[in-house]
């Protein structure tokens, strides 16, 4: 089942369409798009914070009292500051990831780009993810905001989803592939 848009009605989904919602009615959808960066950046960085958000034993409050603390010294705007409490509050920190995912979607959906999830062995400098997004935007026929993610198994290259459609040049994948025609 999907929404408007293309969002699948999934709890992170649902979530995601109601804060972009608010964002859009608060003129806010950059800065929450960027407070939500940081917020990602945070979870894939710090394992307490990762933890605090997947942690059932963790009380609503002192969930909610930590969520809010890290909002501030991520510098997260008020709108997304208010929304990370009422996750806490509701049990749904867990949904981060995908809430992120949803929302950087609809974002870029409503500046009329593609969203392009890009998973790379390592992280990509700002002239790669430039001639990235050239290539994209070439193959695509429109602009295209790029999600990044790291994982080193890749070995190297990229893997690269664009809705339905995957690109995956990763060593990993050539060097499977390469295994499979030798045994025949």
């Amino acid at each position: 089942m999907e929404t408007s848009g293309g969002i699948q009605a999934s709890l992170g989904g649902r979530y995601a369409l109601a804060l972009f919602e608010l964002a859009r009615e608060s003129n806010t959808i950059d800065a929450v798009e960027t407070s939500l960066s940081r917020v990602r950046d945070a979870l894939a960085g710090s394992e307490d914070f990762r933890r605090l958000t997947t942690s059932p034993v963790v009380a609503r409050g002192a969930a909610a009292r930590a969520v809010l603390a890290t909002a501030d010294q991520l510098g997260a705007d008020a709108t997304t500051r208010n929304f990370l409490g009422v996750l806490a509050e509701n049990r749904r920190l867990g949904q981060l990831p995908q809430i992120v995912r949803a929302f950087r979607a609809l974002a870029a959906r409503h500046r009329g780009e593609t969203t392009a999830e890009v998973t790379s062995a390592y992280p990509l400098d700002e002239a790669q993810v430039g001639e990235l997004k050239q290539q994209l935007r070439q193959r695509v026929g429109r602009d295209v905001s790029v999600d990044l993610s790291v994982d080193p198994h890749l070995l190297g290259g990229l893997v690269v989803r664009i809705g339905s459609q995957m690109i995956d040049s990763s060593i990993r994948t050539r060097l499977n592939a390469l295994a499979s025609a030798m045994k025949g």
